[in-house]
């Protein structure tokens, strides 16, 4: 089987990469594993050089029909469509928003269902779907009212999967992503990077310039849980889902002072005094629009994985990194 990951060359697409090349099967179309011949990671940039025969990294535009009529081809059984323009980004630049985003989803789905064997995909939604007044833990049911382009854009992308789904031309699920934190690397232009960035400049030396108050509260996963619920979403029965493909993956809610304060336990008071808060109102407007905790009983109900702690969460950065601190 061919498995296809847009945005593949990304901080998410090398760990989905890795984990599907060392697990080396997936569920195929009747629910029993079949075996990984091709991966296709697809991105606007080509990904690092790999050893592993079976990945093949090819550069492109997303949202051209031609390319992805290329990448999915009849023996494409899965796609996880990953690549979008990040929160900051989107705002910034509508147009190019719409297009990643918007554009190239529905191009992607019109080729899978073009293909007409209904190929599993993966879709890469977000949090950012809801919006404006909401209640302290905010149920599935809520009418989505995002507050941002990027948020809209996912929403459409959302009700796109569920309707080719419907149709029979996919096997969709969408899967509405916390905050993800810690990523490493350097800061992106998605609003939400203050919550890694809190973590990661500090740890490395840096100061780390926090753009919204202490008390801010988001809803979360690590990169390590994150792609566990790629993979768990992946091979669930479709008919576990029913007409709703859309899904709240299981984050917890913490503080940027809780964030602090975790820094301190696992890598020093030096190492916490790093961080420096300079709201920004144009970040801070955004930010309050987003749920802070969500029910995600649905998700737990069908055996997703959670974190719990953000101190294992630091802990289990610095391992994969190698970041000693300092």
């Amino acid at each position: 089987m061919n498995v296809v990951i847009t945005g593949g060359a990304g901080f998410l697409g090398q760990r989905l990469a890795k984990a599907l090349i060392e697990r080396g099967t997936l569920a195929g179309p009747d629910g029993h594993p079949r075996t990984i011949d091709r991966l296709t990671l697809v991105d606007v940039a080509a990904a690092p050089p790999a050893a592993d025969a079976r990945l093949v990294s090819i550069a492109g535009d997303v949202a051209d029909p031609a390319l992805l009529e290329r990448v999915i081809d009849p023996e494409t059984s899965s796609v996880f469509h990953l690549a979008a323009i990040v929160s900051g980004q989107a705002e910034a630049d509508f147009d190019l928003g719409m297009r990643v985003n918007f554009d190239a989803t529905r191009a992607l789905l019109e080729v899978c269902r073009a293909r007409g064997h209904r190929p599993r995909v993966v879709f890469a939604s977000s949090c950012a779907v809801y919006g404006g007044e909401l209640p302290p833990v905010v149920p599935a049911s809520t009418a989505l009212t995002p507050q941002s382009s990027y948020g809209t854009q996912k929403a459409m992308g959302e009700l796109l999967v569920n309707d080719y789904s419907r149709r029979g031309f996919v096997d969709g699920r969408a899967l509405r992503l916390p905050t993800i934190s810690v990523r490493p690397g350097k800061p992106n232009a998605a609003l939400s990077s203050f919550a890694s960035g809190v973590i990661r400049e500090p740890l490395n030396g840096v100061e780390s310039v926090c753009p919204v108050p202490a008390a801010t509260r988001v809803w979360l996963l690590s990169p390590a849980t994150v792609i566990d619920c790629f993979l768990k979403a992946h091979d669930l029965d479709g008919g576990a889902l029913g007409a709703n493909r859309s899904l709240i993956l299981p984050g917890f809610t913490v503080s940027v002072a809780e964030m602090v304060a975790a820094l301190e336990r696992v890598a020093g008071p030096e190492v916490a005094a790093r961080v420096r808060f300079e709201p920004d109102e144009r970040v801070e407007r955004i930010v309050r629009t987003w749920p802070v905790a969500l029910d995600a009983s649905r998700a737990l109900g069908l055996g997703f994985p959670t974190d719990t702690s953000f101190d294992a969460i630091i802990r289990r950065y610095m391992g994969d990194e190698g970041v000693r601190g300092s």
